[in-house]
């Protein structure tokens, strides 16, 4: 399967992979790759490095929104074999390298299999690797607060209950806004369409998920790339306040 390699500005593309994307920031001969998709994605990150006329020798580092298996799949494939650092929020490095695991149980996929999508979405999911042990050896903290001194100069913003170190991506130069899967505008297992909280078994902690969607209201922006779903054009903080609405 091809990986959507889609530009939404300059120099920032949003790939769509199986079932999860993931951003590339470019700048001069360096890129800032944020996330990784599932394991079994590992062909179309690399192609869609690629596709922007980069590689994976000149990635800077890997800036990891959460430590799900379909966002964390290549991280380690990349540390290990080109050196690339692997950042994450501070709570979310110990999840990173497994010590824990905050992410949907067999038992509540389960559960909630009478749902429409859910056991397509679950069949995919082990396909490609979403119960894979697929830790990071040594994951980092942010070196700094605020912008990153990386290609696009990325501002990590913590946005707990997903997981506990759940981190969104500003850019506020470009008006764009990375919420991983703490706003979606799709997903396999939702019936709806456009801004929206994924469904209640993937949330960690659902009341600080919900809270943490005023935190994205608070970006300046008019630009979304989420972790789910296609781009979403308009005020960040009317997609936001919009997934709360429909969360509460």
């Amino acid at each position: 399967m091809q990986a959507d390699v889609r530009q939404v500005t300059d120099g920032i593309h949003l790939v769509h992979g199986s079932n999860t994307n993931w951003v590339i920031l470019t700048e001069g001969d360096e890129v800032t790759l944020i996330d990784t998709g599932y394991p079994g994605d590992r062909e179309q990150v690399l192609a869609s490095l690629a596709a922007v006329g980069s590689s994976p020798e000149a990635v800077a580092a890997v800036l990891i929104t959460h430590a799900h298996n379909d966002h964390l799949g290549s991280a380690e494939y990349l540390r290990s074999t080109y050196g690339t650092p692997v950042y994450l929020h501070e709570a979310e490095v110990p999840h990173a390298r497994r010590e824990f695991l905050h992410q949907v149980t067999v038992g509540q996929v389960v559960k909630n299999s009478w749902r429409p999508g859910v056991l397509p979405w679950a069949l995919h999911a082990m396909r490609s690797g979403g119960t894979a042990h697929v830790p990071v050896a040594a994951p980092e903290a942010f070196p700094t607060a605020g912008a990153l001194d990386l290609p696009g100069r990325p501002v990590p913003v913590h946005t707990p209950g997903h997981t506990d170190g759940h981190t969104a991506f500003h850019l506020p130069h470009a008006g764009v806004v990375i919420p991983g899967d703490a706003l979606a505008t799709g997903h396999p297992t939702s019936r709806l369409q456009g801004p929206q909280m994924l469904p209640d078994m993937f949330h960690h902690e659902r009341a600080r998920a919900v809270a943490s969607l005023d935190v994205i209201a608070a970006l300046e922006g008019d630009l979304l790339l989420p972790g789910h779903g296609p781009v979403h054009r308009g005020p960040v903080r009317e997609a936001a306040l919009q997934a709360k609405e429909r969360a509460l």
